[in-house]
């Protein structure tokens, strides 16, 4: 079984995420002078930091009792105060779970997290707060820095697909087994973190140490709440079903946005990176996709990933260009002639010899193979 990309430590940068390690750096070192403590709650370290020297810290968002804030801020530190009466923590240092996102599922997914977050993402937007933009903007740099931590070391595939895709079908199926194969040869996938090909990705990955046959039981019993309208709450509990009766599933990364919130992200994913910006969620997603990305059918939003990825490929401004493969040879040439273009950007330039087309979603594993050499 593959396991979760370690979350690299931090002491090198002085970053502190935890109580645990909040407690190390004090015990290791005596003190928490230049320290970045992040989002971690200091209301029973009251001792500790009336006692240890924070000259040069910065505090983001760590509830902390008046006397302890009063003296380390004596001491020279910066304390960024936790913001009262917000659905989500803007100094988080680390990455959403499926659980944290839709905590309190069995009241109605209006109630949960997630949708108070896009609920509250839908009215500051609308009145131009400039205290709310800042507040989304630390958030995700937040997740950004997050994920980086996460991510380190991993081979990562992304697989790009519409949110149309509805459950019970070959289709969906096809890209759970896509998502099953990259997971069981080691690739952590990464998908929008949306619903259709990118829940059904997720659920591939999540499906990876589990015998083949429990893929075709859970894609049956998704199957029974095909979309997640007209009910988001059904939707999500359907999932949650299955993870409940297959409880140690593989690790994968969804990285939506509440910028489209009225798509809810699926709970297969392991690690959720959830953004309000979506122009910085799009960017990050791809950029991220070190060993390639898979395009399934889709419409204007995959049609957008593809160029979106193009680009740095074909001035490799990231680097060595990453392998491109476009799953169904219909839809890419004929109902949205993508691949054509695609191909007419990559002549005699680096990036030609890393895209392919592949008629059949079970080729996809081999095309990556074989465009990464």
């Amino acid at each position: 079984m593959q396991t979760s990309p370690a979350h690299a430590a931090h002491h090198d940068r002085h970053e502190i995420e935890t109580l645990e390690d909040f407690d190390a750096a004090v015990a290791a070192r005596g003190g928490l002078a230049g320290h970045r403590v992040q989002g971690v709650d200091l209301t029973d370290r009251t001792r500790e930091l009336l006692t240890t020297d924070t000259a040069g810290a910065v505090f983001l968002g760590c509830p902390m009792r008046h006397e302890a804030e009063a003296k380390v801020r004596a001491d020279g530190a910066l304390v960024f105060p936790p913001v009262p009466d917000l659905p989500f923590d803007p100094y988080r240092g680390r990455l959403y779970t499926a659980d944290e996102l839709f905590a309190s599922l069995e009241r109605g997914y209006e109630r949960t997290p997630d949708a108070l977050s896009y609920a509250w993402f839908r009215q500051t937007r609308a009145d131009g707060d400039i205290f709310a933009s800042m507040l989304r903007a630390v958030h995700d740099d937040s997740v950004s820095d997050a994920l980086d931590e996460l991510l380190r070391g991993a081979r990562v595939v992304g697989v790009m697909g519409g949110h149309a895709m509805a459950r019970g079908t070959r289709e969906y199926a096809g890209a759970a087994r896509l998502g099953r194969e990259l997971s069981r040869i080691g690739f952590t996938v990464a998908t929008g973190g949306g619903p259709g090909a990118m829940e059904a990705a997720n659920l591939g990955a999540y499906a990876a140490p589990y015998e083949d046959d429990m893929l075709d039981e859970a894609c049956a019993l998704l199957g029974k709440v095909p979309s997640f309208t007209p009910s988001i709450t059904d939707w999500a509990r359907c999932a949650f079903e299955v993870r409940a009766r297959w409880p140690r599933g593989n690790h994968s990364i969804g990285i939506p946005t509440w910028f489209y919130g009225h798509e809810p992200p699926n709970p297969f994913a392991a690690h959720i990176a959830k953004y309000f910006a979506n122009a910085t969620r799009e960017d990050g997603l791809l950029a991220r996709c070190n060993a390639g990305v898979v395009f399934l059918p889709g419409a204007a939003g995959t049609v957008q990933e593809i160029f979106d990825n193009a680009t740095p490929n074909y001035y490799e401004s990231r680097g060595e260009p990453t392998p491109m493969v476009l799953v169904d040879r219909a839809h890419w040439t004929e109902r949205l002639p993508a691949w054509p273009l695609l191909q007419a950007l990559a002549l005699e330039r680096s990036m030609e010899s890393r895209i392919a087309l592949v008629d059949r979603i079970e080729e996809a594993p081999e095309a990556l193979k074989r465009l990464r050499g």
